[in-house]
């Protein structure tokens, strides 16, 4: 279909590769087309449905969005009240999401909707939407803190047609699906964190190295090196989780928890490193004008989107069994 046919492990490599970005946005969008649009449809799609929809995404086409999160249901994936009713041999979808990244401009949606009454882990299916059918409206741009390169839509259906056949793989296994598809999400959104890291990092040691305050450079100051020596050395240990869990992923074991780990630390890291980098740069680094207060603000959404730090501390306490049971 058009694709190189490498392992998850290639992906990541250009996910580091593209932290040499200096702004969140377009290593997000590049990640939704790569990497969270089309999971799905690669290993569960029909021929058909790749060919119309894969084929010209691959080739860069196609910009594609993932409709997943709504008003009242974000990281609560089990909650999203969207419904795909299906009359005849078409669905009709009505409902609404939000915080749709690329959704002012994509072509299609990789949409998550309800198809039946069942059991919340059981009715779901994912289906290819093209955007420009009757009844999608999409309301403008979201003005964010950061990210605010990526247009980010929130987008309504109103008895929206589409045809049965647009359904990815089984209809009931859309959550089932989803849940597959955010390991490689949360992996990537911590492979493209770690580049922004180090370079705000080093970036601030050549800042504090030349700027002097009370006679000598703030770099001299005991607590400004030690801090970012602390710092490189949390980023490099994130690293290694990263590495590891890539690794067991290709060979193909579960990696929820280690996923899981991996992208609540990428969370509080890059908030810990934006936040402590941003103090040493003093008044300059309130300004728009330095790159640390742009990735202040726009690598905050890493403890928020893909699953908030706390949902991924209720899937890790999950995995080792110490959740409180319902």
């Amino acid at each position: 279909y058009g694709g190189m046919g490498l392992d998850f492990s290639y992906n990541i490599a250009v996910a580091e590769e593209l932290g040499n970005i200096h702004c969140g946005g377009i290593p997000m969008a590049i990640g939704v087309q790569a990497g969270m649009a089309t999971p799905a449809l690669t290993r569960f799609g029909s021929h058909e449905l790749k060919k119309q929809f894969l084929v010209p995404t691959i080739a860069g086409d196609f910009v594609a969005c993932l409709g997943i999160s709504e008003a009242g249901a974000g990281s609560d994936v089990a909650n999203i009240k969207t419904t795909a009713v299906k009359k005849g041999d078409e669905y009709v979808i009505n409902g609404g999401k939000m915080w749709i990244t690329s959704g002012s401009q994509a072509d299609w949606m990789c949409l998550l909707a309800n198809t039946s009454e069942g059991p919340p882990h059981l009715n779901k299916s994912l289906i290819c939407l093209p955007m420009n059918l009757p009844g999608i409206h999409v309301a403008k741009k979201i003005d964010k803190l950061g990210m605010r390169s990526s247009d980010t839509a929130q987008i309504f259906f109103e008895d929206v047609r589409v045809p049965c056949k647009n359904l990815i793989g089984e209809e009931g296994k859309g959550f089932t699906y989803q849940m597959l598809q955010f390991q490689e999400e949360r992996l990537w959104g911590v492979a493209t964190a770690l580049t922004p890291m180090e370079t705000i990092i080093q970036e601030t040691i050549d800042y504090t190295g030349q700027r002097k305050v009370f006679g000598q450079p703030v770099l001299h100051n005991q607590t400004v090196h030690f801090r970012l020596a602390e710092l490189a050395t949390e980023v490099e240990l994130l690293r290694s989780l990263l590495h590891r869990t890539v690794a067991l992923y290709v060979e193909g074991n579960d990696v929820t928890k280690f996923a899981s780990m991996a992208k609540l630390k990428a969370g509080r890291l890059t908030r810990e490193v934006t936040d402590s980098c941003l103090q040493f740069w003093g008044g300059m680094g309130f300004t728009s004008e330095v790159l640390v207060s742009r990735f202040y603000r726009d690598l905050r959404l890493m403890s928020i989107g893909g699953g908030t730090d706390e949902t991924m501390l209720s899937i890790i306490c999950k995995y080792m069994d110490i959740l409180p049971r319902k």
